[in-house]
């Protein structure tokens, strides 16, 4: 095998080269680890800044969402196997949310709207990037794993 990203089969029926895509599963976890990070920051941050009871229990129930389902996909590339991309577009919504809803919902200061934004809008970037990359990749690969 090469040391490129990608492989090249022969198709036995058809004799046409087939390019295998396949994912760094070590660099994805990382992703995957951060997104739920900043999960546990927006569970933590109503507490931390002056918050109305709106905003915990937006903050406290989306940020727990985010924080189960990029564990979830966490976990899912620590076995080898490719992240659901389901689930990370579930997250990418969630972000998303996080993104709008200083704007609906009365936060109780600046600094928590300021950081719950920003907060959404790194998880949908991060759910979204871990999204495409498992949904272009063809079979999981762990770094030093290659001949």
């Amino acid at each position: 095998m090469s040391d490129t990203p990608t492989d090249t089969e022969t198709n036995r029926t058809t004799g046409t080269d087939r390019t295998r895509d396949s994912l760094n599963t070590d660099v994805m976890q990382w992703v995957s680890a951060l997104a739920a990070l900043i999960g546990l920051y927006v569970v933590a941050s109503p507490f931390i800044f002056e918050a109305t009871e709106t905003a915990i229990w937006n903050d406290t129930l989306v940020g727990t969402g985010i924080f189960v389902l990029a564990g979830y996909n966490f976990v899912r590339l620590s076995r080898d196997r490719l992240a659901s991309v389901g689930i990370a577009s579930l997250a990418v919504l969630l972000g998303l949310w996080l993104v709008v809803s200083p704007a609906v919902i009365e936060m109780g200061s600046n600094e928590l709207a300021t950081g719950t934004a920003v907060s959404g809008l790194l998880v949908a970037a991060l759910s979204a990037y871990n999204a495409y990359a498992n949904n272009k990749a063809d079979t999981p690969e762990r770094t030093g794993t290659r001949a």
